[in-house]
């Protein structure tokens, strides 16, 4: 990239995120009123941020310094920011929803990016030693298909997880036996299997300490990881 290009990029995208400005303020404007947003006006500015960049550089790639550089990098620029506050807003009105339905479950809902994770604990899914979903478990994800049917535009990873009581390759199978017990209850409730992966990891990645009960039990659990794809 030539100097007259970089600085071609670098003036065109405080223009181009100035064309987001009123879909971002308007969003924030409307999440303002709910308690239970989180950070998800920031979710949207930084992918504002990070679309405008990217497409002032894809933009600017495709002249040659001049004054056709500058219109390609000012265009390039607002459609990238458009998009990428676009799957922020997306993510942000998913996650809303997810929060209001599981509120009191005991499945947390954290976000990482614009990925969602919901977290099943073993006091909500499963019994010791088993894969056959609870009836708490049964209920809550009612609600999460309820969420994914509306939000289509999302690639859903479900892993299973074990403490480390008992043999290494028993946990593996049974952490893959889980996801798939929470995969397949997603697509009895209309959610179409195409969009689900399903992963065992055994007793690998512990959050918690493996010495202790309490550890163990945070240990024993399912990760629903909602990622938007290029549609959102």
């Amino acid at each position: 990239m030539t100097i007259a290009t970089k600085k071609t990029v670098w003036m065109a995208i405080p223009v181009a995120l100035a064309v987001g400005v009123s879909g971002c303020a308007s969003n924030g404007s409307q999440q303002a009123s709910s308690p239970q947003q989180g950070n998800g006006n920031s979710n949207t500015w930084g992918g504002a941020g990070i679309g405008a960049i990217a497409g002032a550089v894809a933009g600017a790639l495709t002249g040659d310094g001049g004054s056709s550089t500058r219109d390609r990098a000012l265009i390039g620029a607002a459609a990238g920011a458009a998009i990428g506050g676009g799957v922020g807003a997306y993510m942000d009105k998913q996650e809303d929803e997810l929060r209001n339905r599981l509120d009191g479950t005991g499945i947390g809902v954290e976000r990482q990016g614009n990925d969602l994770i919901l977290n099943m604990p073993s006091s909500v899914t499963f019994d010791t030693d088993a894969s056959d979903l609870k009836t708490p478990a049964r209920q809550a994800l009612n609600d999460v298909n309820a969420v994914l049917r509306a939000y289509p535009e999302t690639r859903i990873t479900v892993a299973g997880y074990t403490d480390s009581t008992g043999a290494e390759s028993y946990n593996q199978t049974l952490s893959e036996r889980r996801a798939q017990s929470v995969a397949t209850y997603l697509e009895q409730g209309s959610v179409q299997a195409s969009r689900i992966d399903t992963v065992g990891y055994g007793e690998r990645n512990p959050v918690a300490s493996n010495d202790t009960d309490a550890g163990r039990a945070q240990n024993r659990r399912v990760e629903i990881t909602l990622t938007p794809t290029g549609q959102s």
